[in-house]
């Protein structure tokens, strides 16, 4: 019981300190709650790319500061056509192996739909 809370207590250290939870510096309420409530966005989308796509790789269990800075955080070239979009990445980037299995990961699963 008391691991489950300190491992609780890590997933808040992680929204509140990589995904800027803590940063509630604007003057209105409103303001800061529209923050926590993107914060809040962040975690849950990075939690299922965690979940889904990072299987299988370095990043499987890696912090959400880690995944930003090494994972988002790069430079593509980004094409919109009627039907796909199309990014292009440096091929001296050093985690490109990396990338194509979470994108490999990703295509194994479906998009969501409801139930029904």
């Amino acid at each position: 019981l008391y691991c489950a809370r300190g491992e609780m207590e890590n997933r808040i250290k992680e929204q509140q300190l990589g995904l800027f939870a803590d940063r509630t510096s604007s003057a209105t309420l409103r303001a800061n709650q529209l923050r926590l409530y993107f914060s809040s966005f962040a975690y849950v989308l990075l939690h299922g790319l965690r979940r889904l796509g990072l299987t299988g790789t370095a990043f499987a269990k890696a912090q959400s500061t880690t995944i930003r800075l090494k994972l988002l955080k790069i430079g593509a070239r980004l094409r919109l056509t009627a039907r796909k979009v199309w990014l292009s990445f440096s091929e001296a980037s050093p985690y490109a192996s990396d990338i194509a299995q979470i994108l490999a990961n990703l295509k194994q699963h479906p998009a969501w739909s409801p139930p029904g």
